[in-house]
């Protein structure tokens, strides 16, 4: 079985799949706009002006596959409660990807060595989607 979050843009999909392939190297695998639907849209499905809005968006990030789309009206997306996490191969790799996430967001907690972790922090993106970037401790001798 695979759990797979799904997440709603609030408009803003295809802003965040280009943030996402320059700050993670993500690769969309699947975009369909409520236009390309095979089925037609029910009125008042979407809000008015939507129909070049993102309906479903498979968008690969390393070995993962997030799911997403722009959902059916503008506005704040919401994502409380939650956070993506990114596992880095290295210290270098941690620093890189926690920058890039950061800029146009926040720090919640500085990137560093916790006694965890080499390199452990938390983070908002633009989108208001927390992320924690860690690097995995070494095994135990």
């Amino acid at each position: 079985m695979t759990i797979q979050p799904y997440l709603f843009f609030g408009g803003r999909a295809d802003e965040a799949v280009a943030f996402y392939q320059k700050a993670l190297g993500a690769e969309p695998q699947m975009l369909l706009r409520y236009a390309q639907s095979p089925d037609p849209i029910p009125e008042g499905a979407i809000a008015p002006g939507w129909e070049n809005k993102v309906m479903h968006l498979a968008l690969k990030i390393g070995d993962s596959v997030i799911l997403a789309s722009d959902g059916h009206s503008p506005g704040d997306a919401g994502f409380k409660g939650f956070s993506l996490t990114y596992t880095a191969k290295d210290i270098a790799e941690a620093d890189r990807v926690f920058a890039a996430l950061a800029e146009g967001g926040s720090v919640n907690m500085p990137l560093g060595a916790t006694f965890f972790s080499p390199r452990f922090g938390m983070a908002s993106d633009r989108f208001g989607l927390s992320w924690i970037v860690i690097v995995p401790a070494p095994p135990a001798a």
